[in-house]
C-alpha cells in the first residue's frame, strides 16, 4: 500500500513538472531566446559617424558601413531589413513616411531621407545602390517593371514610380538626375550615345537607351515622365520655378523669363526664320516657335509679321531653301515690315 502510494505521488509530480514547464515555455518566460542577427535595437551613440566598441557593420551601419556580402543580393544569416535593405528588403514600417527609431538613412531611405554624402559621386560605405543609386548606381532589378523590397522612389523610379515632389520644378533635397530629371535634368553622361548599364537605363537616359517600351502610344502612363517619355507627357517646363524652360517665354511665363519687351517687325521675322529649316526638303518648321516670335510683338508688327511669312511660305515651292530668293519673292512685304511702328 505504501509502494503503491509513492509511486502515485512520484507520476503526479512528474506530471505537474511537466505541465508547468510548458506552461512556462508557451508564455515565453522560460525557455531559449533566438535572436535575430541585426533585429537589435541599434546602439544609442549609432549616428554620430564614429563606429564604437561596442557598434558594428550588423548593429549599425550608419557608422560603421555596411558588412562585407551586403549587396550581393542574397540575404544571409547575418543580414536582416535593419543592416542590409538592399539584400533582405526594407523592414516592415519602413515608407509610412515617419523616420521611426531604428530607421536611418541607411536602412530607410523612403522615410528619412538619402545620407548626407549621397550625391559625392562616391559610393561609400554606408551607401549601396538602394539607399544611392546617383553613387552606387542602378540595382540590378531595376528595370523588370516590378518595384521589389529593395527598390524605391528614389532608387529606383522606372519600376516604382517617382517620388510624390518629383515634378514640381524644383530641384529638391533627396532628388537628382538619376530619380527625378524633371526637376534637376538628365545626368551629364546622359546623351554621349553610350548606354551605361551601371546607372542608365530607357528611364533613365532615353537618348542613349532608347525609350521604354509603350513610348510612345499617346498616354502618358504612371511609369513615364516628361524626361522618359517626352513624346507622349510633353515637355519639362514648370511656371514659374525661377526657370526660363523649354516653349517658357515672356509672353507664357513672365515670372520665369522677365517681362515682354515688344521688338521690331524684321527682328521677329528673323526670330521666326531661326524656326524654320530651310535645308531640308519640304521645309520643316516649328509652328510653336513661330508663335512664340511673333507674340513678342505690338499689334501693327505682327499684322505686317503675318504678311511677310505668309508670301515666305507662298515662295517655299519656287525658293526651296535659297532665302535670298525668298527676299526677292516677298520684297513689297518686308519693306512694309521694315517700316512698321508700335504707336505705344
Amino acid at each position: 500500500m505504501a509502494l503503491a502510494q509513492t509511486l502515485r505521488s512520484f507520476v503526479l509530480g512528474t506530471t505537474a513538472l511537466v505541465a508547468f514547464g510548458l506552461a512556462s515555455t508557451a508564455c515565453g518566460r522560460s525557455g531559449p531566446t533566438i535572436d535575430t542577427p541585426g533585429e537589435q535595437p541599434p546602439p544609442e551613440e549609432c549616428g554620430n559617424n564614429v563606429c564604437g566598441s561596442d557598434e558594428s557593420c550588423q548593429n549599425c551601419p550608419l557608422d560603421c558601413g555596411f558588412c562585407d556580402g551586403c549587396g550581393d543580393a542574397s540575404c544571409s544569416s547575418s543580414e536582416s531589413c535593419s543592416n542590409c535593405p538592399s539584400d533582405c528588403g526594407v523592414c516592415d514600417t519602413c515608407g509610412n513616411t515617419t523616420c521611426e527609431e531604428g530607421e536611418n538613412c541607411a536602412n530607410c531611405v523612403q522615410d528619412c531621407g538619402q545620407c548626407e554624402s549621397c550625391g559625392n559621386l562616391s559610393c561609400d560605405a554606408v551607401e549601396n545602390c538602394a539607399t544611392c543609386a546617383i553613387d552606387c548606381g542602378l540595382c540590378p532589378s531595376c528595370g523588370n517593371d516590378v518595384c521589389d523590397d529593395v527598390e524605391n522612389c528614389n532608387s529606383c523610379p522606372s519600376d516604382c514610380g517617382v517620388c510624390q515632389n518629383c515634378g514640381n520644378g524644383f530641384c529638391e533635397t533627396g532628388e537628382d538626375c538619376q530619380n527625378c530629371a524633371p526637376d534637376c535634368g538628365v545626368c551629364e553622361s546622359c546623351g554621349n550615345g553610350v548606354c551605361n548599364p551601371n546607372n542608365e537605363n530607357c528611364f533613365v537616359c532615353p537618348a542613349d537607351c532608347g525609350v521604354c517600351p509603350g513610348c510612345p502610344d499617346g498616354i502618358c502612363s504612371g511609369g513615364e515622365t516628361c524626361a522618359s517619355c517626352q513624346q507622349d507627357c510633353g515637355v519639362c517646363s514648370v511656371c514659374p520655378n525661377n526657370q526660363c524652360e523649354d516653349f517658357e517665354t515672356c509672353a507664357i511665363c513672365p515670372a520665369d523669363c522677365g517681362e515682354c519687351q515688344p521688338i521690331t517687325c524684321f527682328e521677329i521675322v528673323t526670330c521666326a526664320f531661326q524656326c524654320i529649316d530651310l535645308e531640308q526638303n519640304p521645309p520643316a518648321f516649328s509652328i510653336t516657335c513661330v508663335s512664340n516670335c511673333v507674340s513678342l510683338g505690338c499689334a501693327d508688327v505682327q499684322f505686317f509679321v503675318d504678311q511677310v511669312l505668309t508670301c515666305a511660305v507662298t515662295a517655299l515651292p519656287t525658293c526651296g531653301g535659297d532665302f535670298g530668293c525668298i527676299q526677292q519673292e516677298c520684297d513689297a512685304e518686308v519693306a512694309a515690315c521694315l517700316g512698321a511702328q508700335c504707336n505705344q
